[in-house]
């Protein structure tokens, strides 16, 4: 028995629906974490308990032996003081200290032991973390074993044991294998947390059915949602009965009504489930390649994914355009032959110049640069020579991955340049005008950003959160360009406002997206259809509006010059350019030649009109409404994220010339 007991720990798990689910249904009860811990860097300013921000900061005590611990309230105090003690972490030394050590301590302070497979039912991966000697993550592991039983053996006043370090290693795996960055609702990363097994039963896809989001409330966990989901082994067709152990489930303390410490975790369908098919979340990027991907899962988790989006034979056609390089010029006979040896090399070669500039960026600050080396990069590309032919020059296909990391850096360093200006005290009327073009760019990278993730999205419907992000980062940046002062030069903005008061089209809304978006706040789901519905009538809106701005927007870049539409990408489809001549099989091959283009019609910045503001303030509008229905989806009406979006909504009209 107990040998058949090991063997069918030892199997994999995941867990599966029990019953049919809804696109925008809450699959679990907020889970309450079994070990948590905040980073270092958040230690002074978070509460340990919750991981709610404590303002003001509390005044830090100096601790040789360990960091400091605050707490936001007496209940998070008593709920949650005695574990720090009892965990033997403030016998870590001050140099080995990390949130890593400190989940893992504290994690085995209720141990539930299954051999070293599992800990507390979880799985620990330890022959995979610790079978290679040089191994990053093998070292990472021995190493920080060997502090953990030190502390313990210190905190308990024995000599050395063997079962000591054995504990320490196998909890220690066990973190590495199933904690979860914890963030905050501006996405800062505050700590780590290890949850039972609802949620750390969950599998990887590339192409997942749901996400999850974190509560930070220290109140009794919601009694409404329940618990949607049970374990199963694989090809078993009865869920497993589990024991709960002496930690017992978030939904049984739910229904007790007990307050629990720690911060909170729903997970929330994205896509409509059937009973009895496996619930699935994503451990990565969605938005990079293949390869990139599968290393990251890897050097993690010590696993390759075989998930549908992975396992296609030819690649699908999002991961096809995430790494597709083009030709602006040269000879293509040579390269086609060797195309993955050439779309590799060129990879490598633009990923690292694009990452020293981000990294410069971030480090010295300096926007300008960043931003002229950046276009150049996505303009020029790299010239590569094959022996005995003329170069060739390759670029970055539009939709590559690192072409939209470009475009989300260069969206945020226009607007520090715009922010930078309109601070600066000498040459007032020059810096507002140069302000504005900076906004306007700005508002044109983020447009470009959340029409090029949505272009994927439309083959790739598991990049909703992503999409709701960039959708609100473009509406939120339009609509900043509608308050700028700088439109005052150019337009009579009584009669601007006026035009916006007499638009009957846009006030009346007769598309159902602002409809749509008050019907999910108001009960926290969506119909399929409905969804899908109001998604096609989103697009053909804002894309009637941006023909009549995007010239406009792009004026005076000449990377962006060259994008010729940022809702359709269409005139990037062309047969004559592509490298990889399999792609047809997929989708039609990419071409993409940086042309100066104006639209017809714009001459410049004398064309500036009274309708012009009006139809950006509209797109702004649009755009954040529906980047927060996604957002909705994704996190629930009652997310900071979706909080915010409506908390702008209601006081769009204040972004006019205010």
């Amino acid at each position: 028995m107990e040998m058949e007991m090991e063997i069918e720990m030892e199997m994999e798990m995941e867990m599966r629906s029990t019953e049919d689910i809804n696109i925008a249904t809450d699959i679990t009860p907020p889970l309450t974490p079994l070990s948590f811990s905040l980073h270092n860097t958040h230690l002074h300013t978070h509460c340990s308990s919750c991981f709610s921000l404590i303002t003001p900061p509390p005044i830090p005590i100096p601790n040789p032996n360990n960091p400091p611990i605050h707490y936001c309230s007496l209940h998070c105090s008593t709920s949650h003081s005695s574990i720090p003690l009892s965990s033997a972490e403030h016998h870590l030394p001050s140099s080995s200290t990390s949130s890593l050590l400190r989940t893992a301590l504290r994690l085995l302070l209720h141990r539930h032991s299954h051999g070293s497979t599992r800990l507390n039912h979880l799985l620990t991966n330890r022959h995979l973390l610790t079978s290679q000697n040089d191994d990053d993550v093998a070292e990472t592991v021995r190493l920080g074993a060997l502090t953990m039983a030190t502390a313990i053996e210190k905190q308990n006043g024995c000599s050395k044991d063997g079962g000591t370090l054995e504990e320490a290693t196998v909890a220690l795996c066990a973190v590495l294998t199933n904690a979860v960055e914890v963030h905050d609702n501006e996405g800062c990363a505050l700590g780590i947390a290890v949850f039972e097994h609802a949620f750390s039963w969950i599998n990887h896809s590339c192409s997942p059915n749901a996400c999850y989001r974190f509560s930070f409330s220290n109140s009794l966990l919601s009694r409404e949602s329940k618990l949607r989901i049970a374990p199963f082994t694989q090809n078993s067709k009865q869920p497993q009965q589990i024991d709960s152990g002496v930690f017992g489930s978030s939904s049984e303390f739910a229904q007790e009504g007990r307050e629990i410490s720690g911060p909170k975790l729903i997970v929330r369908s994205i896509k409509r489930i059937k009973k009895g098919e496996e619930v699935t979340v994503a451990y990565t990027d969605l938005l990079q390649p293949k390869g990139t991907r599968q290393s990251e899962l890897w050097s993690k988790y010590q696993f390759i994914c075989c998930c549908q989006r992975c396992s296609s034979l030819l690649f699908t056609y999002v991961d096809h355009i995430l790494q597709e390089i083009c030709v602006v010029c040269g000879d293509l006979s040579g390269l086609r032959s060797n195309y993955k040896f050439f779309r590799d090399m060129t990879d490598r070669r633009l990923t690292d110049s694009i990452e020293d500039v981000i990294s410069e960026y971030l480090s010295v600050g300096d926007s300008v640069s960043c931003c002229e080396k950046l276009e150049k990069i996505l303009i020029e590309g790299v010239d590569e020579q094959l022996e005995g032919k003329a170069h060739s020059q390759l670029t970055l296909h539009p939709l590559h991955h690192l072409s939209l990391n470009c475009y989300m850096t260069l969206a945020s360093a226009y607007k520090v340049r715009a922010s930078d200006l309109l601070s600066g005290d000498s040459e007032i009327d020059f810096n507002q005008s140069k302000a504005f073009d900076m906004s306007r760019t700005s508002a044109a990278y983020f447009l470009l950003l959340a029409g090029a993730a949505h272009h994927l999205f439309n083959s790739e419907s598991s990049l909703i959160a992503s999409v709701a992000n960039f959708w609100i980062g473009a509406g939120e940046s339009l609509l900043t360009l509608t308050r700028s002062s700088g439109w005052s030069k150019f337009l009579n903005v009584d009669l601007v406002l006026s035009n916006l008061a007499s638009d009957t089209k846009f006030k009346c809304c007769k598309w159902s997206l602002m409809d749509t978006f008050r019907a999910c706040m108001l009960n926290g789901q969506i119909n399929s259809q409905d969804f899908e519905n109001v998604s096609n009538e989103f697009i053909h809106s804002v894309s009637d509006i941006t023909r009549n701005v995007w010239s406009f927007l792009v004026y005076g870049c000449q990377f962006l010059k060259s994008c010729k539409d940022p809702i359709n990408f269409g005139w990037v489809m062309s047969k004559q350019n592509s490298l990889d001549v399999r792609a047809h099989d997929i989708k039609t091959g990419m071409c993409y030649t940086h042309e100066p283009v104006n639209s017809i019609g714009f001459r410049g910045e004398q064309d500036y009109n009274d309708h012009t503001v009006t139809h950006i303030f509209q797109l702004g509008v649009h755009c954040l409404t529906y980047g927060g229905l996604l957002a909705c989806i994704c996190y629930g009406p009652h997310s900071h994220l979706v909080s915010q979006v409506q908390n702008i909504l209601d006081h769009k009209n204040d972004f006019l010339f205010s």
